[in-house]
């Protein structure tokens, strides 16, 4: 059996209604935390019942890999960055996007003690097991750096054990966690990508196109709620922190409430657009275009990928 039928075979057992609601499994991309606080709210608040929809948040280990999980067709929608996703449709895994919540990178590279990122030559820099660095790896290329990537599951450990020189991190996550050893000061020793000419969308909601295919009015029914979820997120601050510290103590994330608090407000600032400073949930032609021209640069795309082999 190929590929394309095991995807619909799994979407349509994913589907199988469940006391008058429609079953669909959504993978978040990494462990329970502030990054997906509009589906825990559009879960916690009804939203997605009031749709007809019996959601569940499924998320994966910290060791999986993005191309394992599709390809293993176990959830119906992934949330993946916009470059996952065109790595993944240039090794001929088909997956559109149907929901768009990132409008601005969060990448940064974080030096220790001031040290200047592009400054640092044969330097070990931490990138995630996980996936992420398509577009970090591309820039160091470009700017002709010479970085040695260090693979690992968590980049905080060997970061401040002084293994490695400097650490990618976004700037909802590692970043705030950096501050608090104290060898990372605002403002110093970090690189912003988005301020330095690489502010490329991340966070989006994916599916196959074969499942889309199959089932669009429960990917249309999950965006719709998915959306208010995420716009009443943006109004009811405190309430949404008490519902993500909920997810967090449930799968028993070693983490704080000031620090999902700091995740949670910076997600939310790297959701508007940074023209029209609005909301969108879209993908942009500019930064998709950019990231694929910047990526097959750098040999990890072999063609261009474009908006419409993205969008449904």
């Amino acid at each position: 059996m190929g590929f394309k039928h095991l995807i619909i075979v799994f979407a349509l057992a994913a589907a199988i209604p469940t006391g008058g609601q429609t079953k669909f499994v959504f993978s978040p991309q990494w462990m329970a935390q502030a990054q997906f606080a509009g589906y825990y709210v559009a879960k916690e608040k009804g939203f997605y019942d009031e749709e007809g929809l019996d959601v569940e948040i499924r998320h994966p280990f910290a060791t999986q890999t993005l191309e394992d999980r599709v390809r293993s067709g176990g959830s119906q929608a992934y949330s993946m960055f916009l470059s996952e996703a065109m790595e993944l449709v240039d090794k001929g895994v088909p997956v559109v996007n149907i929901l768009q919540t990132s409008m601005n990178s969060s990448m940064v590279i974080v030096s220790r003690y001031g040290a200047d990122p592009l400054g640092l030559h044969n330097a070990k820099v931490i990138t995630w097991r996980a996936g992420f660095g398509q577009v970090p790896m591309c820039m160091a290329s470009r700017e002709h750096l010479d970085y040695k990537w260090i693979t690992a599951s968590s980049s905080l450990n060997l970061f401040v054990a002084g293994a490695v020189d400097a650490t990618l991190a976004t700037s909802y996550n590692e970043y705030y966690q950096l501050l608090q050893t104290g060898l990372v000061t605002p403002g110093k020793g970090i690189y912003r990508f988005s301020e330095h000419g690489y502010n490329i969308q991340e966070d989006g909601v994916y599916m196959t196109a074969a499942a889309y295919k199959k089932d669009r009015d429960s990917a249309e029914r999950f965006v719709r709620a998915s959306r208010r979820g995420w716009e009443w997120a943006a109004e009811h601050l405190d309430e949404t922190l008490e519902i993500v510290m909920k997810y967090v103590k449930e799968f028993r994330i070693p983490t704080n409430r000031i620090l999902q608090q700091l995740m949670l407000e910076e997600v939310l600032r790297l959701q508007l657009d940074p023209d029209s400073g609005e909301r969108e949930f879209r993908l942009r032609r500019d930064m998709v275009s950019q990231a694929s021209s910047l990526m097959l640069e750098g040999g990890i795309l072999k063609d261009e990928v474009t908006v419409e082999k993205l969008l449904p």
